[in-house]
């Protein structure tokens, strides 16, 4: 008896440990990537993922990194790159943690850098591909603010492309800022980003 509770013991303080390492590290490459060091970074959530394999936040954060990084690229070959790493993390994401809403939208954001690269090669192929991704995270998660916030603006892209009105579009992005306001997540290190972009939208909607 005494065995098994010593084994249980130091399996509890093996599993502290292992969480106090997951959460250092986390914390350091949030704060990596906050002073505008994204390699480093997206290397260090790397490193977490490598020896955090059933986690899928650090493969999340890989993905959206060099997602982020991509918008503005001009070079072919450097953004193929980042994207193709993107794909491949938000890929084994996916795996982990199926039918994940925030997940979907990373995915559709990939996707999105690759049609503001080059909409005419993209955006025909590509376009579907957001709609549907952006329709399924919805279904799944209809008062996710990062979900509703993300369609509106895509709805909004596609609807100045087109030369269509994109006043009813506003309406989401307001839902998404009164659901910004009320979300919560008891996951250490869940996407909160979107909240400031949103608002800047709806400036640029009352203009």
């Amino acid at each position: 008896m005494k065995k098994l509770i010593l084994a249980l013991v130091l399996l509890g303080t093996s599993l502290t440990n292992a969480q106090d390492r997951y959460s250092k590290g986390m914390e350091k490459a949030f704060e990596l990537w906050q002073n505008q060091k994204s390699t480093e970074a997206s290397n260090m959530f790397e490193r977490i993922a490598t020896a955090e394999p059933d986690k899928w936040l650090p493969y999340y954060y890989v993905s959206q990194i060099n997602t982020v990084i991509s918008f503005g690229e001009r070079d072919e070959k450097k953004l193929s790159k980042q994207l193709e790493k993107a794909q491949e993390f938000i890929d084994v994401a996916k795996a982990i943690s199926p039918n994940n809403p925030e997940i979907l939208v990373q995915e559709a954001l990939i996707n999105t850098a690759w049609v503001a690269f080059d909409g005419a090669t993209y955006g025909m192929t590509l376009s579907p591909k957001i709609e549907q991704l952006y329709q399924k995270a919805l279904e799944i998660a209809p008062n996710n603010p990062r979900v509703v916030f993300s369609k509106a603006e895509w709805d909004m892209g596609s609807a100045r492309y087109f030369g269509k009105d994109i006043t009813p579009y506003c309406k989401d992005v307001e839902r998404a800022l009164e659901l910004f306001a009320t979300f919560k997540s008891e996951t250490p290190f869940y996407p909160s980003w979107g909240k400031e972009r949103a608002e800047q939208v709806l400036i640029s909607c009352n203009k």
